[in-house]
């Protein structure tokens, strides 16, 4: 057994007319977050994570936003998709940790629902997962509420090595 951990890091824009959604919960805003999919910066950071502790590339790779399949898709339905690449793969995913950094809205209140959303897609127990949010103390475009973004680290077990593969 092998235990692998991806690091995930995903930053939108904030624009008006469009939903702001994190981790699958909808937050009360006046602007969401630009992109091809729901823009889900907390998901997409997760899914990033995993892909990388597997080295499966990047979301992009696996859902272009050039493919119109893809377009305004819900983020979990894509973080399910990338724990199909882990399962196929062996792995089973162990922990998330992950935070968004935002000036406003202030989410507090909701990272209870986002932990809960999240461990319900991946699979994993809520005590497993972990999400947290940062002011940026107004500095930089996050700071002047330019755009989101999040991080995530996970980590993953995998039951024997892939083809190709040595242990580490």
């Amino acid at each position: 057994m092998t235990i692998r951990s991806g690091l995930g890091f995903d930053m939108h824009p904030l624009v008006p007319g469009r939903l702001l959604v994190l981790g699958g919960v909808p937050v009360p805003s006046e602007l969401g977050l630009g992109g091809h999919s729901d823009a889900d910066v907390l998901s997409h950071a997760i899914g990033e994570a995993l892909l990388g502790a597997l080295a499966l590339g990047d979301l992009g790779r696996h859902f272009p936003d050039t493919d119109p399949r893809y377009r305004g898709i819900s983020s979990l339905a894509l973080l399910r998709e990338v724990m199909t690449l882990v399962t196929a793969r062996g792995g089973r995913l162990v922990n998330v940790d992950a935070t968004v950094i935002a000036q406003a809205p202030r989410l507090a209140n909701l990272l209870p629902e986002m932990a809960k959303r999240l461990a319900d897609t991946l699979g994993i127990p809520l005590d497993a997962t972990s999400v947290k949010a940062k002011s940026p103390e107004g500095l930089g475009l996050l700071g002047r509420k330019e755009g989101m973004a999040a991080m995530a680290v996970v980590s993953v077990e995998v039951r024997g090595a892939a083809e190709g593969e040595t242990s580490l």
